[in-house]
């Protein structure tokens, strides 16, 4: 069975991600791009989705890690992940894995602003999509983040059926954001990170998230 590992991006992976995201996007960013916000932007956090078949021997090598890594609904994540430098821990895809997905934010004082996420479309509507988003949520939480924003084109439904699933609602529009096509963007806000309610609703749909994925996800941040 294919197994999925959500890891911090490193500059190795930069290539592979470009070519997820030009199948996601009309305008990706260039891999300079990338290079840059890992060497140079502090406030970035980058992770991407690996795909792994089942037979890797650092999928079997996992299961024999330190069991002190937290679990919670048979998906393991590890305890003070992204207090570390980016782009220079972690081992990148071999030959035996691929990367499917990426996803990335911007921590701004105490905001998190998500600005990219992208999988597969051969893997859409398996929940990698979510399980990327919520893992930055979770990031941001870490790091003491108070709200989280994004944009969101208007015509993506199911992208913005995603936020609102984890409590965000609009707040703002951005008239023709959007260059290929001048689509306007929605401009989304969640609660206060913090709050009971905020809290409770994002608990309750990472619980149904990890129900679902089970065992196919391993968290190495």
């Amino acid at each position: 069975m294919t197994r999925y590992i959500v890891r911090p991006m490193q500059y190795e992976d930069i290539e592979a991600v470009g070519e997820v995201e030009r199948e996601c996007f009309t305008t990706p960013w260039p891999a300079s791009a990338y290079r840059r916000e890992l060497r140079d932007n502090r406030m970035g956090r980058y992770i991407v989705l690996v795909e792994v078949a089942d037979d890797d021997p650092s999928a079997r090598s996992d299961q024999q890690r330190d069991a002190s890594a937290e679990n919670a609904g048979g998906v393991r994540r590890a305890v003070g992940h992204f207090l570390r430098p980016f782009g220079r821990q972690g081992s990148i895809a071999t030959a035996r894995e691929r990367i499917v997905g990426f996803a990335g934010m911007w921590l701004m004082l105490d905001e998190a602003h998500v600005t990219t996420i992208g999988v597969k479309r051969e893997l859409r509507g398996m929940g990698l999509g979510e399980l990327l988003f919520s893992t930055l949520l979770q990031i941001a939480m870490d790091l003491g983040a108070r709200r989280a924003t994004l944009e969101v084109r208007v015509s993506n439904y199911s992208a913005q059926a995603l936020y609102r699933k984890y409590g965000f609602h609009e707040e703002g529009i951005r008239r023709r954001y959007y260059s290929d096509n001048n689509e306007d963007a929605l401009i989304m806000w969640s609660d206060v990170l913090t709050s009971p309610e905020f809290q409770t609703r994002y608990r309750a749909a990472r619980a149904r998230l990890e129900e679902r994925l089970g065992d196919l996800i391993d968290i190495r941040l």
